[in-house]
């Protein structure tokens, strides 16, 4: 997966290329056919035969079936990491390599000041100087692994020292910067990586600041509006059991004075076993005794006040100086690279669930995931198995799943004993304080306190070298100077931000951990480990358990619920130097219905958990849509990973059933009578044949651009999504709501009817203009498509260029909080942006009936038989089998690499 960067791409658009760079460029396109002939093909890997790789200590095979698959097989656990390693640079390098810039905020080394304001933002927030400070604190195991790992890149790239050796993309870089050379890889190079997707993986900051630029237009209650409380009586959170009592979550006795986080304080997970959950040991729960329902209003509102704001009953506004900060800071975080989100994070989700044996055929549980994520060439996910050849101290690892290049182990898979996947927990790990700054100093209860700075220097290619001046107050890096200057005004002038994944933490051992537990004790140990990005982890075993857990470092504040930007300076809404204590975060074991659902929706009712995890789940569409699905095929019979896979294809459309009937009530004239005529009778499904999903999605942009493009500022508008399907569906029953006004227009009051009435009009217009005037030929998958770009090369606005890298584009059923979720913009059109990014099945009654898919494929290579050979599957909804046991592993490969000491 190549980082696709804002506000641009890393490649600037064809007038901002050099002349001479162009040029060059060109002259190289018209040249492919020597490139495709010499360079492409003596970058692919071997993948047969025997090599000798310096620091192995004993001989190492790598099975690669069909699909170009690897499987590890080794005697120690440091032989067989190296391997790893040296697999992720044959097929992926570049990936790598870039990613590592992009961490280290270097980009401008590669590519020049195009992405100078990329580097700047990404040095500000300091991502590598905190691994760098993680680095020392992780076991000693895991630097082990990692500086394993490193020697098997460093040995790949010792082996391949030309551009032409490496990857295509390296010699199309060379023609533009010259004889760059790759550095050795590190183990550093690695742990900064979890801090991208930290960042990609984070909760609420872009909705503080939304909030905030809203309210400096709407008054409160209208803000309110457009972010509606979770609708925990028609969406069910994910842990319906247990609770936490008051007299077991008291914030006060938690630590608040700033530092160094006592170890102490992060809570350690329970010793006991699992058992059914209508038993007495089940009632314990997997966090200790049953609790107690006690049912708590939810935490205290908090936000902005004082000088950054003019507050009364009904308004919270910014003042100028404020209302200009939180722009530029917003600005600032649309040029941090979307590692594996979009620009505007439309999309980005997942689903997973776990169902018990009771329901199942084989009598074993199942396990689904599927992360959504940005949709990028080659894929986010790297897929293979890493396995000791005999299970031992020296090597107890037997892990089949989903890598990330770059980072030794596994992130979601199986072992020979336990499955797991991941859902964004999404709590609200990042606040927004508004800070008042005067010359090198800033205000904190009453005292001007001296800014902490730094400088970094970036270097550019072509341009010398840049100075950024950093500055902080206590709560983080002030990220509203990055890209220009604010002047000083009235109140708030500045902006920081405070974020948990901005402290030393330990998720690189939670991955070891996770890859070698054996049990639901085990692998909760390790998930306490895994502190950023908090994930809703669901786990199945093949004795039969399953379970849930939120692992994650949530911060606990003395103030305040994190909506809103708060003040800085009066010391209110300060974070406790303890986070919600492990043991009190929601688990749950072997749940009475036999299966748990997770998808980004609300994890447990604040009422009966008083710690606050956040305001702002997905709204449980998903889910519902899930749990509904489930209930339906158990219904009917024993389920199977077959029915499993189908689950994940489902389309439905959760906004249909509120809005088709709105729209027909509506008293309509002229052609759109024929198109809204295709939602008669229809099921919500969105194929990517259908035509009433195609013109029900046009429907959809335009009412959401109609209502409320009018009322927001630009960088607030309506994306898509199940927040704005249960905005609407309030709307809906009040007709005169001053949302459906449109302010441009004058003498004239627009309702609900109206609005409505022109949305069907302009969706009509539209398809007839893209598809044509028979409404039933429109296909959603002629509007609903995906290109898979090359996030670098792929953007240069260099047909030829692009060519080589990308490929596409696909029609795609599905839409953006389907299960089967397709994300896309309503702001920017029915191009697919976010996709599940992998889909997977695991079968613990026979771990070789379990199925996996990739968005592309293994290679990063362009044109080798592995770069994208598994999209057409993955757009069909297919999975290939996700084998694992030696001997099907052999069976299947063919390919065999011996990797010798």
């Amino acid at each position: 997966m190549f980082v696709r960067l804002r506000p641009y791409a890393w490649m600037p658009s064809p007038l901002r290329w050099p002349a001479r760079v162009l040029t060059v460029l060109l002259a190289l396109a018209l040249v492919l056919g020597g490139v495709v002939a010499y360079t492409v093909r003596k970058s692919f890997p071997q993948v047969d035969g025997a090599i000798r790789l310096p620091g192995l200590t004993g001989s190492v095979e790598i099975y690669r079936d069909k699909s170009g698959i690897p499987h590890i097989y080794a005697d120690t656990a440091e032989d067989l990491f190296m391997a790893q390693g040296f697999a992720h640079a044959q097929d992926r390098f570049w990936e790598m390599d870039f990613r590592r810039h992009v961490t280290a905020g270097r980009l401008s080394e590669l590519f020049g000041k195009a992405t100078l304001d990329n580097d700047k933002a990404i040095r500000t927030m300091g991502w590598r100087r905190v691994a760098e400070q993680e680095l020392p604190e992780l076991s000693e195991r895991t630097r082990r692994y990692l500086d394993s790992y490193a020697k098997g890149v460093n040995a790949w790239l010792q082996a391949n020292p030309d551009a032409s050796d490496r990857s295509l993309e390296y010699s199309v870089l060379k023609v533009q910067n010259g004889g760059y050379t790759p550095e050795p890889w590190t183990a550093l190079d690695s742990v900064a990586w979890l801090k991208a997707m930290a960042w990609d993986l984070r909760s609420n900051v872009e909705d503080e600041i939304d909030r905030a630029l809203i309210a400096a237009k709407l008054p409160r209650e209208r803000v309110d509006q457009l972010y509606p409380e979770y609708p925990y009586d028609r969406h069910p959170p994910i842990v319906t059991q247990g609770t936490i009592a008051r007299d077991r979550f008291d914030q006060r006795a938690v630590p608040k004075q700033q530092g160094v986080r006592p170890e102490q304080d992060r809570g350690r997970p329970d010793t006991g076993r699992l058992s059914r959950q209508d038993t007495p040991a089940a009632r314990q729960g997997a966090t200790g005794p049953r609790r107690q329902d006690v049912r708590q209003p939810n935490p205290p509102a908090g936000g902005l006040t004082g000088a950054a704001v003019r507050t009364d009953h009904r308004a919270r506004r910014l003042e100028p100086g404020g209302a200009v900060a939180l722009a530029q800071a917003a600005r600032t975080l649309d040029a941090l690279p979307g590692t594996m989100s979009t620009a505007d994070r439309a999309g980005v989700g997942s689903n997973s669930w776990v169902v018990s044996g009771e329901h199942t055929k084989s009598g074993k549980p199942l396990l689904a995931n599927d992360p959504h994520l940005s949709a990028s060439m080659p894929a986010v996910w790297y897929q293979a198995g890493l396995h000791c050849r005999k299970m031992s101290d020296r090597c107890s690892y037997d892990v089949t799943g989903f890598t990330f290049a770059g980072v030794p182990g596994v992130v979601i898979g199986h072992t020979d004993k336990i499955a797991w996947g991941f859902t964004n927990l999404g709590p609200d790990v990042a606040d927004l304080f508004m800070e008042q700054v005067s010359g090198e100093t800033y205000l904190y209860k009453g005292e001007q306190v001296k800014l902490e700075t730094r400088e970094e220097k970036i270097k550019v290619a072509g341009g010398g070298t840049v100075t950024l001046k950093v500055r902080s107050t206590r709560h983080g890096p002030l990220i509203n100077e990055v890209l220009g200057g604010v002047r000083p005004g009235d109140g708030a002038d500045a902006v920081a931000l405070q974020w948990t994944a901005l402290m030393p933490g330990r998720t690189a051992d939670a991955i070891f951990a996770m890859n070698g537990a054996t049990d639901w004790h085990e692998f909760r140990a390790a998930a306490a480990l895994f502190e950023v990005p908090a994930q809703n982890l669901v786990y199945a075993d093949t004795e039969g358990n399953i379970g849930y857990q939120a692992p994650g470092r949530v911060p606990i504040r003395e103030k305040g619920d994190g909506a809103w930007p708060v003040p800085g300076w009066t010391g209110e809404y300060e974070w406790n130097t303890a986070p919600i204590p492990y043991d009190q975060l929601p688990s749950v074991a072997n749940p009475a219905d036999g299966f748990i659902v997770t998808a980004n929706n609300a994890v447990i009712d604040p009422r009966r958990y008083p710690p606050l995890l956040t305001k702002d789940w997905s709204y449980g569409y998903r889910s519902q849509r899930i749990v509904e699905r489930l209930r339906q095929e158990i219904d009917k019979d024993k389920v199977d990973a077959a029915v499993m896979g189908g689950v994940q294809q489902d389309t439905h459309n959760g906004l249909a059933e509120t809005l088709v009937p709105a729209l027909m009530k509506v008293t309509l004239a002229g052609p759109s009578v024929r198109a809204r005529d295709l939602l008669k009778g229809w099921d919500g499904t969105q194929d990517a044949d259908s035509a009433p999903a195609a013109y029900f999605n046009a429907v959809w942009r335009h009412l959401l651009k109609r209502a409320f493009d009018d009322d927001l500022p630009t960088e607030a508008r309506a994306t898509g999504g199940d927040r704005w399907y249960e905005v609407v569906r309030r709307l809906l029953d009040q007709p005169a709501d001053p949302f459906w006004d449109d302010v441009t227009t004058r003498n004239r009051t627009e309702t609900r009817d109206d609005i409505l009435r022109q949305a069907m009009a302009d969706a009509y217009q539209e398809l007839s203009e893209l598809l044509g005037d028979e409404p039933g030929g429109w296909r959603w998958g002629d509007l609903h498509r995906l290109t898979l770009t090359h996030a670098t090369l792929g953007t240069s606005g260099i047909g030829p260029i692009e060519a080589l890298f990308n490929r596409g584009p696909l029609a795609v059923p599905g839409g953006k909080d389907a299960v089967n979720a397709t994300g896309w913009n309503v702001q920017k059109g029915y191009e697919v942006t976010a996709v599940p990014s992998m889909r997977m099945v695991v079968d613990l009654g026979d771990l070789d009936k379990s199925g996996w898919i990739n968005l592309t494929g293994a290679s990063g290579h362009a044109f080798h038989a592995n770069y994208w050979d598994q999209a057409a599957l993955w757009a069909d909804g297919e999975l290939l089998p996700m084998r694992s046991k030696p001997e099907s592993v052999k069976d299947a490969a063919v390919h065999t690499l011996r990797l010798r000491p």
